[in-house]
């Protein structure tokens, strides 16, 4: 499974840092990721629901150390170059190099340009 895009909307606020979706294989997306930013630095928060005892269970997330990686470095990468405002670089998909020609990364741009994804209202 391959990240074919990333969607950074960067947000002006003490931890919460940006919101973010992603693209596997081009043709599932999952939005609603946070990139926040906690007491040991920057990491990826995947989308969750609050529960009636308010406590957070995930909607989607990776099954194994290897996905949740590759998804962190991919995501943290294109947030990174994005705050910095530089054009964002291939990352490559877990277990191998990315093929060549494959449409990664194009989380750059200052915010939604093109299609629904939209920042989340809390």
């Amino acid at each position: 499974m391959e990240i074919t895009d990333v969607k950074v909307i960067p947000v002006e606020d003490e931890k919460l840092k940006a919101f973010v979706s992603i693209v596997f294989d081009q043709c599932f997306v999952v939005t609603d990721i946070k990139v926040i930013h906690g007491p040991k630095g920057l990491f990826v928060s995947m989308p969750s629901k609050k529960r009636k005892d308010g406590t957070f269970k995930d909607i989607a997330h990776p099954l194994n150390n290897q996905m949740r990686q590759y998804l962190e470095e991919k995501v943290l990468t294109v947030y990174r170059q994005q705050v910095a405002g530089q054009a964002p670089t291939p990352a490559a998909p877990p277990g191998g190099a990315a093929p060549s020609g494959s449409p990664q990364g194009s989380g750059g741009g200052a915010g939604p340009s093109s299609g629904p994804e939209q920042a989340p209202s809390s």
